[in-house]
């Protein structure tokens, strides 16, 4: 007997190693122990009769396939992820993502204030799914510097500018080394602002894209993790820090805090390279104190540690198993 179907909808596939087709990859694994699971940039395909439930990523860049689902398929088994500028940009002014948040059945968000971010009439049918990885042991580190790292291709909605004026405040003998790992392939005046960061200051090194297991071991080998966005739906390189052990310094928007929470220590205004600067100043303080554990790098790591159990894989994929078995459901009766 063949398994039900899943189509995963997403606007970017295996080449550009981004954050939705990284979902779209992990779910897929997930589910596929109990369905018959493909993703898809576009929908429909030659196989399309097949499939009993789709979940799409993105509410403006998947909404053709949206659409499509919705009128093959009315009020049956719908599911629109919102990650990221769909849910901090798109929605206010996109009339395309808006009709998509009116044909889902279920609206998926990847953080806890997304949930509040939706417009009103939409939020009794979200919910929160976070995002995984395995948790990791922490690496040592050394105690004579603080190496900070930023995880992310050099686009102007993840705020790199930040990063560059941040190290242009701080002095090469302060023991603050900046990482910075990501290609500049859509914008590449970025890139130039990177190369000329790297070339003015010693203590800032531009190492452009790696292999995703390569960033993750210069994560956990980093002190911190730099997250400077400008929006977000639900960073995975946030989680990937927190469950290896590194904490994070993030721009206080509502993607990274419903990430870190409310109460978290290591937040500086979003384009704020002073006080970016400052939060990896007060880290090296710390290492020089009498007690350490005392200091904000030892209270950011308690801080990301009692976050880590919301990021464990075997919780994200129960709530996608829910989610799928939900959808699959005959429709209600009016």
């Amino acid at each position: 007997m063949s398994r039900p179907s899943v189509v995963i909808v997403s606007p970017a596939l295996a080449d550009a190693n981004n954050g939705n087709w990284r979902t779209a990859r992990r779910w897929q694994q997930f589910l596929a122990d109990d369905y018959q699971v493909r993703i898809l940039q576009a929908w429909p395909d030659a196989v399309a009769a097949g499939d009993g439930v789709m979940i799409a990523l993105h509410a403006r860049r998947s909404a053709t396939a949206i659409a499509a689902w919705a009128q093959a398929h009315p009020a049956r088994g719908l599911a629109v992820v919102l990650t990221g500028t769909d849910l901090y940009q798109d929605l206010a002014v996109d009339a395309a993502a808006q009709r998509s948040l009116e044909l889902a059945q279920r609206l998926v968000v990847l953080q806890e204030c997304g949930v509040q971010d939706l417009p009103a009439p939409h939020r009794a049918k979200a919910q929160v799914i976070y995002q995984s990885t395995p948790a990791q042991p922490a690496a040592g580190k050394p105690d004579d510097r603080i190496d900070a790292v930023v995880v992310g291709h050099l686009r102007q909605v993840k705020a790199p500018e930040t990063v560059f004026a941040a190290a242009r405040l701080l002095r090469p003998d302060e023991g603050i080394t900046i990482t910075h790992i990501g290609n500049a392939d859509a914008e590449p005046t970025l890139g130039a602002a990177a190369a000329a960061t790297a070339r003015d200051c010693p203590h800032y090194t531009w190492a452009g894209a790696l292999p995703h297991e390569q960033a993750l071991e210069r994560i956990r080998r980093a002190h911190v993790l730099l997250h400077p966005s400008l929006l977000e739906g639900g960073a995975h390189v946030i989680l990937e820090a927190a469950c290896q052990g590194t904490p994070v310094l993030a721009s206080r928007v509502p993607g990274n805090v419903g990430m870190l929470g409310a109460d978290y220590a290591g937040y500086f205004e979003a384009g704020d390279a002073a006080g970016l600067a400052a939060l990896l100043r007060a880290c090296r303080a710390g290492q020089g104190a009498q007690d350490p554990a005392a200091g904000l790098l030892a209270r950011l790591q308690a801080q990301c540690s009692l976050r880590t159990p919301l990021f464990a894989p075997q919780r994200e994929r129960a709530a996608l198993l829910a989610l799928v078995n939900e959808l699959r459901a005959p429709p209600e009766r009016p």
